[in-house]
């Protein structure tokens, strides 16, 4: 009798509209269809850059739409600002005040280039560590970067105004060498209990659209040190756990450059935490 009545296309039309709500209404109520973590990600930013800055009814973020993005896929989304070139301890301090001023007891820090190290810092050095459940570094240079070498040779070395970059708040780029970055990581280890992953960023010419004023650097590292992100090479940018290789250059992994879609990106870093039950 019900085989019947649904070999007639009255009944199947109706039974049919039925199922398709019901699937519609499990779908709203799963967690996996949109990018909402368990905890919320910080955002934070690299050297000489900044979390929101407003003009009018205007945003304009240093991670180009990703903040905006991520919060439309249900992820509960802060973007602190730091000292744009002071030291890592500096910076660090500043973003460890603004976690510890957040409602929620507990987050995941997405970092950017120096991002990464002064998180990195203020878990390790500044008791950070309860309030944080992950650290994701993307295009940070952990191990230091010939670029910032030749500026500390030159301001240091030759000219002797390595002082001078520290006294006026210049200190993020001496710190971000490879010899600074050998004493960093031998102070700064990771925390047990805290899940570690990076993103490396690559400009394989065959693959990656390089920003033309990247070009002499992407160069310069190529012929010294090999593959990079434009600014840092892609062997310093590993900490923890390769999450992804991603081509793009340094500005192009926040969404400042062409042929890499940023915020599509994180959303899939947030999926990912998620999937962590982070």
């Amino acid at each position: 009798m019900i085989m019947t009545l649904l070999n007639e296309p009255f009944f199947v039309v109706p039974i049919a509209i039925v199922v398709m709500a019901s699937v519609l209404r499990l779908l709203r109520r799963k967690p996996w269809r949109g990018a909402k973590t368990r905890y919320p990600i910080v955002l934070a930013h690299g050297v000489m850059g900044y979390g929101e800055l407003g003009f009018g009814k205007n945003r304009l973020s240093y991670f180009r739409g990703v903040g905006e993005h991520l919060k439309s896929r249900g992820v509960v989304v802060y973007q602190p600002q730091v000292p744009r070139t002071a030291t890592v301890a500096e910076r660090a301090r500043a973003l460890a005040d603004y976690v510890e001023a957040l409602e929620e007891p507990t987050v995941n820090i997405v970092a950017h280039s120096m991002g990464g190290l002064d998180a990195r810092y203020a878990i390790s050095k500044l008791n950070l560590a309860p309030r944080v459940a992950s650290l994701t570094t993307i295009g940070t240079p952990h191990h230091g970067t010939p670029l910032a070498d030749i500026s500390a040779e030159l301001f240091g070395g030759k000219f002797g105004l390595r002082g001078l970059l520290t006294g006026v708040g210049l200190g993020a780029f001496y710190d971000l060498t490879t010899s600074k970055q050998i004493a960093f990581n031998r102070d700064v280890p990771n925390v047990n209990g805290i899940w570690y992953g990076c993103v490396i960023g690559d400009v394989d010419p065959q693959k990656a659209t390089l920003h033309p004023l990247l070009g002499p650097a992407a160069k310069f590292l190529r012929e010294r040190v090999g593959r990079n992100d434009g600014l840092v090479p892609c062997k310093s940018q590993r900490w923890g756990r390769v999450l992804a290789r991603i081509h793009a250059d340094h500005w192009g992994e926040i969404g400042w450059s062409g042929g890499f879609d940023a915020p599509h990106f994180y959303e899939r870093i947030a999926k990912k935490l998620r999937a962590r039950g982070l």
